[in-house]
């Protein structure tokens, strides 16, 4: 057997045969012999083999411990580097690099013949940028002290500022807005020393003040609430912008607006500029063209002033709509405001002015408000009942002054009556019991009934929304036999009937729902979808898409033609005579419709001209403004002459 040595120090190691290193006692030389050859025992005996006294177990439990740590880990890193990798590289990237972008120059908007209605002028803003600001609290507060000093705000304020949009700490933050040119040239230079704050250019939004009831149409822009910028971000709005609250600058905001460009630069520790790594350059706004002729509209806020004044009224809706295309002529809410008021944002008190008037004039009445119709409706039961053969147009009912059912009497508005009368003359003469025998029968006729008034009723777009290019149209009411059970618990009676063919009772419609079914009348039978946005100018052109023109559906153009004719009649020798006069032929139908309480009737007249080759469909509503042949009547027809002798 040979034995292999090794010494350390005065150690002696020795290698067994089943590969164990033992260690003997310290030796002294001269014994090294003896012990090499047994004489200090057998090697067997006088070795230990060093042996692992950990037990099976604890290896395993140590061994699941670091399994899990490493899944720990592994799972974390993953979970920094995949999962959240996008975000702390997006935050990587905004220490690194700054995004600024270059919002250019909202579109200009014009009336048809190019009169201009909103375009831009230069103005100073002062920002403040979160992440550039002293992060020491008492630095700050300084700084805050004398920046509110400088622009007349309280530390309060910016520190509102601050805790509201902490979030976007990277993005300017409007401070002070509209800053006269004389403190902003003085800030210009001030700024430079204030971390955190810059002196930015923008551009503010003016409108066309000489005609008030454009701003419902119009609209206006304002500052982007906290709701705006979470609906937005996607599409690079900061909260330095301005964005299209209502109307037209709501509607066609992104057209408006443009496409911003981005230029992002290199910044050090400090954020200071030092390289840009790109640039895209911005797509101007484009300018938009409106259907609406501003004179037009000017003429008719002037002389509807006129008619308020007279019929002690407050409240009125005019719609012009060129029957042929949809294009919308005019469309005036009255009362009104003037949106250059909520340039920069609005002061509390005048907006609570605003709100709490009686008359609402920020309410968009015009497109919005739901009224019931009167008489002017019966037009509409005529073409249906026409249509369904319920009648024809040589078909005649004698008119004593109403119908009586049972207990209840339905009257004329005509005391005895209006005599023997057929379609024509219904319709010219606004004669009721025609309407309730054709709409909910009597005698011999059967009438229309409920569904068929609400089927036709929808044909020419009633009940539902016309898709005018504005924000906030309402649909009107067709009631049915199965709503007012549900709603009212009451079943349906033929009084209901006879109330809804006469326009009254639960029927509900707009001013512009009633002008472009008026139009359908006038063009033979075509439905139309009125439009403000005429035209758009530059890339944006594709984004203007008008309304097809449909024909009605199953169109009677018969029964249409003899309806128009009754509606011709209404001015030769009905209840709409005044107009008679007029240099064009005009065809119309009055309305006069009850009101809830015992408030003055709305005046409602609607009609198209001229009758041959129209050109216009107008709708006036004055709400609590008396008998149509009162007001409504009046109006229309110094609407009408004004548009024969001013059509370009």
């Amino acid at each position: 057997m040979v034995f292999r040595k090794k010494q350390s120090g005065s150690r002696i190691f020795n290698l067994q045969e089943d590969g164990h290193l033992g260690q003997v006692d310290r030796l002294d030389t001269g014994n090294i012999e003896e012990y090499l050859t047994g004489g200090l025992g057998s090697p067997s005996k006088r070795t230990q083999t060093l042996r692992c006294t950990i037990s099976r177990s604890r290896l395993r439990f140590m061994g699941a411990v670091i399994v899990v740590v490493v899944i720990i880990f592994v799972g974390r890193a993953g979970q920094l580097q995949i999962v959240r990798g996008e975000h702390y590289r997006s935050l990587s990237d905004r220490n690194r690099n700054r995004i600024e972008l270059i919002v250019p120059p909202r579109g200009e908007i014009h009336d048809r013949y190019g009169t201009p209605l909103a375009w831009n002028e230069p103005s100073f803003v002062l920002t403040m940028t979160i992440s550039e600001l002293p992060k020491n609290d008492i630095e700050r507060r300084a700084l805050f002290e004398h920046v509110a000093g400088q622009v007349g705000l309280q530390v309060t304020d910016l520190d509102l500022i601050m805790s509201e949009y902490i979030s976007r700490s990277y993005d300017p933050i409007p401070v002070a807005e509209d800053i006269p040119y004389e403190a902003g040239i003085r800030l210009a230079i001030e700024v430079a020393t204030l971390p955190g704050f810059h002196l930015d250019t923008k551009t503010k939004r003016v409108y066309n003040a000489t005609v008030s009831s454009m701003s419902h149409v119009m609209g206006y822009t304002g500052p982007l609430s906290a709701r705006d910028l979470e609906e937005f971000a996607s599409l690079g709005y900061r909260p330095i912008d301005d964005i299209g609250k209502a109307g037209i600058e709501r509607q066609v905001e992104s057209v408006l607006r443009g496409d911003p460009g981005r230029i992002v630069y290199e910044v050090d520790a400090g954020g200071n500029r030092i390289a840009i790594v790109s640039k895209e350059s911005a797509l101007d706004g484009a300018d938009i063209s409106l259907s609406i002729d501003l004179e037009f509209q000017k003429y008719i806020e002037t002389q509807l002033v006129k008619t308020l004044e007279v019929s002690n009224a407050s409240r009125a809706s005019v719609v012009a709509v060129d029957p042929a295309t949809g294009a919308v002529r005019a469309l005036v809410s009255w009362p009104s405001f003037d949106n250059n008021e909520f340039i920069g944002g609005i002061s509390k008190d005048r907006y609570a002015a605003l709100l709490e008037n009686v008359d609402n004039p920020l309410f968009p009445r015009a497109i919005a408000g739901e009224f019931p119709s009167g008489s002017t409706f019966k037009p509409f039961i005529a073409y249906a009942a026409l249509a369904e053969g319920v009648v024809s147009e040589h078909t005649s009912v004698v008119s004593t002054g109403g119908l009586r059912i049972g207990q209840w009497f339905f009257p004329d508005w005509k005391a005895g009556g209006h005599g023997v009368t057929d379609v024509r003359k219904a319709i010219a003469e606004s004669v009721n019991t025609y309407f309730y025998v054709i709409g909910g029968g009597y005698d011999t006729i059967t009438g229309l009934g409920v569904s068929r008034i609400s089927e036709y009723a929808q044909r020419f777009g009633f009940g539902q929304q016309t898709g005018i290019d504005l924000p906030g149209e309402g649909d009107g009411f067709l009631p049915t036999k199965e709503w007012k059970e549900e709603v009212k618990g009451e079943r349906w009676y033929v009084g209901d009937t006879y109330h809804f063919a006469i326009g009254q009772g639960d029927f509900l419609t707009t001013p512009l729902q009633m002008a472009t079914a008026t139009a359908a009348i006038a063009n033979g039978g075509y439905k139309i979808q009125p439009y403000i946005v005429e035209s758009v100018d530059g890339p944006f052109q594709g984004a203007l898409l008008h309304g097809s023109i449909e024909p009605l559906e199953d169109l009677d153009a018969y029964a249409l033609s003899v309806v128009r004719q009754g509606m011709r009649q209404t001015v030769t020798r009905g209840s709409a005579r005044s107009m008679v006069g007029l240099t064009e032929a005009v065809a119309g139908k009055t309305g006069t419709a009850q009101t809830p309480g015992n408030k003055a009737y709305h005046s409602w007249f609607t009609g198209f001209a001229p009758y041959e080759d129209p050109t216009i469909s107008l709708v006036v509503l004055i709400e609590e403004g008396g008998e149509s042949t009162d007001a409504a009547v009046p109006l229309a027809r110094e609407l009408l002459q004004w548009w024969f002798n001013n059509l370009r």
